[in-house]
């Protein structure tokens, strides 16, 4: 099979970067996810620290009065380049340059829509019911199920923000995605089982009909 490229959105407590990484392994691909934070860094000049405090949010930048200029690796505070959109570009070049240089499993961050004129290309959403995805959240945060659940609540409205405002879609809509699947009653790995045989299948060939005289 030629060069693939998988992306994994996800519900925060899902498991989804779970599958994600085990996806990876099956088909021998290279993984990102915060990873993707460091060659934004390196396409920018910006430094990767600020990256990762605008990682999937919106409207950060009402936050600007906070930030000290050692995030910053050169003199562009006060450039054009220096907006929302415009880190939101750099980190597209980022996913799209891994992407040319081979087969990639993307986390998040709107890797469908950037890579939606790419070949080979699966698009996949990991849920969970949501009791599980708290107590998930609660167990890994070591706090109470209200907390986690606060948690979850506000992760979950800051990727959909973000989502929706770069793609015009609609995050977690399946319409989005090629597959929609639940790692309630599964687990990760029978999820990632039935994640990689849709993957298969989705990326064969399609038969050659023979042609009947």
């Amino acid at each position: 099979m030629k060069n693939i490229i998988i992306n994994v959105g996800r519900r925060y407590g899902s498991g989804g970067y779970e599958v994600a990484k085990q996806l990876a392994e099956r088909f021998g691909c290279r993984l990102y996810d915060r990873e993707l934070l460091n060659l934004a860094a390196k396409e920018s000049g910006f430094s990767e620290r600020f990256f990762e405090r605008t990682d999937e949010r919106k409207r950060f930048f009402r936050m600007l009065p906070n930030i000290h200029l050692p995030l910053i690796t050169d003199n562009t505070l006060y450039s054009s380049r220096f907006t929302e959109e415009g880190l939101f570009l750099f980190q597209s070049r980022a996913i799209r340059k891994a992407a040319e240089q081979g087969s990639c499993v993307f986390v998040g961050r709107c890797a469908d829509y950037i890579l939606r004129d790419f070949d080979n290309v699966v698009n996949i959403f990991i849920t969970a019911d949501t009791g599980e995805r708290i107590a998930a959240v609660a167990l890994r945060e070591g706090c109470s199920a209200t907390a986690a659940a606060k948690i979850v609540r506000d992760k979950e409205r800051a990727r959909a923000s973000y989502y929706n405002f770069y793609t015009g879609k609609r995050w977690g809509d399946s319409a989005s995605y090629d597959l929609c699947i639940s790692t309630s009653g599964l687990g990760i790995t029978a999820t990632t089982d039935l994640a990689a045989t849709f993957i298969t299948r989705r990326l064969e060939p399609a038969p050659t009909e023979e042609l009947t005289s």
